[in-house]
């Protein structure tokens, strides 16, 4: 049963694991167009410089489990999956909330046979549900990795996903969500993956590496950039999925109906570890600060040191893994 009232029946959640099942297990909760493959064999994982043998969440003494939350579209059911009587869900798909998506997530452990969690690791969205997990289930969670993430949406990360749900609505590709067996709202999704991606790197890495430099055809080479990663979300992302998760993640605020958000992080058991991004624009630092300060024992927020923004919980591994090892070993 969702928040909402609605009840969505037979509910799939895919995902990939590594390591032995007899191992402590850890979870891995990804960001908004993230998915389950979070690390080889096979292609490289979105954290593959984290998690394998040796490395800092290391597959020969964890059992790692990775899930596609629930409202994607990598193979966990979302608008674009079949629902009961054979037809896609399309626009019936329900509303989320950060809460229904733990609260799934929680089941499927439960399926595994997990009771608890060694660890439970998340960035961007991902560190959302693993803050929900946090005080949703505080005995299920031993130690707990916050990056990149806020304790609410605040207005302005409400505001910067405004345009980008505008966007896709608009495109008359959308149909009203019921555009599957066609090709859909690509424009839109495009225009939207393009204003999130600025938000997701810093104002000081776009001037060192475009600068104002053209790119021969009367645009710019940061236009063209934007335009490269558009073009690689919409051939392999949902727009019904992407409008879901984003407004799954404006619904994120960890103290509504529970007394705010002070009372809300004191609820949290786990050995804590916060870090931000000093680049970051979209989730700024201040917001981890609030949940340093609030979760009982975290200590001070860490800090990454980087140029690339909100990416860089992806992309600087060596600080991230460090932040890690301190959570797992100490």
């Amino acid at each position: 049963m969702l928040e909402s009232g609605f009840s969505l029946p037979d509910v799939r959640i895919a995902y990939e694991t590594w390591g032995s099942p007899s191992s402590p297990a850890v979870l891995i909760l990804h960001a908004l167009t993230g998915d389950s493959h979070v690390a080889g064999p096979g292609e490289p994982g979105w954290w593959d410089g984290l998690v394998g043998p040796g490395k800092a969440v290391d597959t020969n003494q964890y059992f790692v489990v990775v899930p596609n939350v629930l409202g994607g579209c990598q193979g966990s059911t979302g608008p674009s999956s079949l629902a009961p009587d054979g037809k896609v869900w399309g626009s019936r798909f329900p509303s989320l909330t950060v809460r229904d998506q733990v609260a799934a997530e929680a089941l499927f452990a439960d399926a595994l046979g997990i009771s608890s969690w060694a660890a439970v690791l998340g960035g961007s969205m991902g560190g959302m549900r693993a803050l929900e997990w946090a005080v949703m289930f505080p005995s299920r969670v031993a130690t707990l990795l916050l990056l990149a993430c806020p304790a609410a949406a605040s207005a302005d990360q409400i505001a910067w996903a405004a345009p980008q749900l505008r966007a896709i609505r608009a495109d008359p590709g959308w149909q009203g969500g019921d555009y599957h067996g066609s090709a859909g709202p690509v424009a839109g999704l495009g225009i939207a993956r393009q204003i999130a991606h600025i938000t997701y790197r810093s104002e000081p890495e776009l001037a060192a590496r475009f600068g104002r430099s053209p790119q021969g055809d009367g645009r710019f080479a940061v236009e063209s950039y934007l335009d490269h990663h558009a073009a690689k979300l919409v051939r392999r992302f949902d727009a019904g999925s992407y409008v879901v998760l984003t407004e799954a993640m404006n619904s994120h605020d960890v103290g509504r109906g529970r007394g705010g958000i002070s009372a809300a992080l004191n609820r949290v058991q786990a050995r804590t570890v916060v870090a931000g991004i000093d680049s970051d624009r979209l989730y700024p630092l201040s917001q981890q600060a609030e949940l340093a300060r609030g979760i009982p024992g975290a200590g001070e927020v860490r800090v990454v040191n980087s140029p690339y923004g909100h990416d860089a919980f992806l992309i600087e591994t060596g600080q991230v893994s460090a932040l890690v090892k301190e959570l797992l070993t100490s």
